[in-house]
C-alpha cells in the first residue's frame, strides 16, 4: 500500500529545497478512494497517518514562487514525469541537477544550531559583508533519481554553463558510466535558469561536446518558470546537505567537501563530493554559427524546454 500511495502522490508532490518535508495537492479522501478501488481498503484518516510517515505534511501557502505561473506549467510537470518514467523503465540514467547557493569561505555565520557544551557558542565574524577577495564555493549537485545518490562538484571560480556541464561530465566519468554501462541516453531534469538555463547557449554548446565525447544522447527537460524549488535535487539532496552542516562555519574548502561527503539519510542517501579548482571564464559568447553546429532536436511540446542533443558522430 505504501508503494502505491507514494506513486499516487509523487506526480503532484511539492517541496521546499531547505526542508525534507513534502506536501501533495491531492486530498486524503481522494487518495483513500483511489487506494480502496485498487484493492487497498483504507480510511482517509489512515492515509493522513501514512503520509506523515512518508515525510509529507499538511501545509499552508509559503512564499517560494519565483514568478508568474506559466499556463503550461502543469502540462510540463506531467511531461517531465512521463519522460522520467519512460527513461527509468528503459534503465537509462536520470539525473536532477542544479547549483546550490554560493557559500562564503571563512569563519562566517552559518544558519542552524548544533549541540555544544553549555554557554560555549562557536564565535564567528560579526558581519557577513566580505570583499570580492573572499573566496566562494559554488556547489553543483547531480542527484541520481533511481539510485538515491548524490554527486557534488565544488567550484571555486564562477558558476557558468561550462562549469555546469563539467560537473555532469565528472559525475559520468566517476559514477555514471560504471553504474549504467549499457546506457545510450542520459535524461537531465534542470531548472529553466541559471548556469543550466534553457536560454543559455553555452550550456547547450558544452552539452554537445559532452555528447560527442561520451556517445550519449543527452535528453533535457527544464522545469517551467517559477518552479525551481520543486526540482528533485533540491529536496532530495541539497536540503540534507544544509541540515548536515547547520551551525558549522565553512572555514575552508576541505571542511565543505568533508561535510557534504558525510551527508546521509535513513533511506540510504550517499553523496560523493569533489573540489574543482579549474577556471571558468565569464562572458563567453556563442555565435549563431556555433549554434547551427549543435545537433539539437527540439520536442514537439515546448521544444525550448524539452530537447535532445545527439552526438555529431555516432559511436
Amino acid at each position: 500500500m505504501l508503494k502505491e500511495l507514494e506513486f499516487l502522490v509523487e506526480d503532484s508532490a511539492r517541496g521546499d529545497p531547505e526542508s525534507p518535508l513534502r506536501w501533495t495537492v491531492k486530498s486524503t479522501r481522494t487518495l483513500a478512494e483511489t487506494l480502496t478501488g485498487d484493492q487497498h481498503p483504507v480510511s482517509h484518516a489512515k492515509v493522513g497517518a501514512l503520509l506523515r510517515g512518508l515525510d509529507y505534511s499538511l501545509q499552508g501557502n509559503r512564499k517560494t514562487e519565483e514568478g508568474a505561473n506559466h499556463p503550461d506549467r502543469d502540462a510540463q510537470f506531467h511531461h517531465i514525469n512521463a519522460a522520467v518514467k519512460q527513461a527509468m523503465a528503459g534503465r537509462c540514467p536520470v539525473i536532477s541537477v542544479d547549483t546550490k547557493k554560493k557559500e562564503l569561505i571563512g569563519n562566517y555565520h552559518n544558519g542552524g544550531r548544533q549541540w555544544r557544551p553549555a554557554k560555549e557558542p562557536r564565535k564567528v565574524q560579526g558581519h557577513d559583508f566580505p570583499s570580492p577577495a573572499v573566496p566562494r564555493a559554488y556547489p553543483y549537485g547531480i542527484y541520481d533519481i533511481q539510485r538515491n545518490t548524490g554527486f557534488v562538484n565544488i567550484g571555486t571560480d564562477h558558476d557558468t554553463g561550462a562549469f555546469a556541464v563539467a560537473s555532469i561530465r565528472g559525475w559520468w566519468r566517476q559514477e555514471g558510466r560504471h553504474l549504467y554501462p549499457a546506457a545510450r541516453t542520459l535524461l537531465i531534469t534542470a531548472d529553466g535558469g541559471g548556469s543550466n538555463g534553457y536560454r543559455l547557449r553555452l550550456w547547450k554548446l558544452e552539452l554537445q561536446k559532452f555528447a560527442d565525447e561520451s556517445g550519449l544522447k543527452i535528453s533535457v527537460c527544464h522545469f517551467p518558470p517559477g518552479t525551481s524549488k520543486w526540482n528533485k535535487v533540491e529536496h532530495r539532496l541539497f536540503s540534507f546537505i544544509s541540515s548536515n552542516w547547520r551551525g558549522e562555519p565553512l572555514v575552508d574548502y576541505e571542511t565543505i567537501v568533508n561535510l557534504i561527503s558525510r551527508t546521509s539519510t535513513a533511506k540510504g542517501l550517499r553523496v560523493i563530493c569533489r573540489l574543482d579548482r579549474r577556471k571558468y571564464a565569464t562572458g563567453r559568447k556563442v555565435t549563431a554559427e556555433q549554434m547551427k553546429q549543435i545537433n539539437l532536436h527540439p520536442d514537439k511540446f515546448h521544444g525550448e524546454w524539452n530537447y535532445v542533443i545527439k552526438p555529431r558522430v555516432e559511436k
